[in-house]
């Protein structure tokens, strides 16, 4: 019989998952694949929001800096 593995989602990872699916909605409103070739690209305070997300759900929230 198959262990089946228990998913724990952190407060890090639920926010990434939110945001993330308020970017791909305004990705489909806009008919984009990506965010790349957005006019509002660089200034987008929900691309801001996504990338904020995304380091806090690898870093789980400490300060410092950080590697790839």
């Amino acid at each position: 019989m198959a262990k089946q593995e228990e998913i724990v989602r952190d407060e890090w990872e639920l926010e990434l998952d939110k945001v993330f699916e308020e970017l791909q909605q305004c990705q489909v409103s806009n008919t984009l694949d990506s965010c790349n070739p957005c006019p509002k690209f660089f200034e987008c305070d929900l691309r801001h929001s996504y990338v904020k997300a995304v380091y806090e759900s690898m870093s789980k929230g400490s300060s410092g800096g950080f590697e790839f």
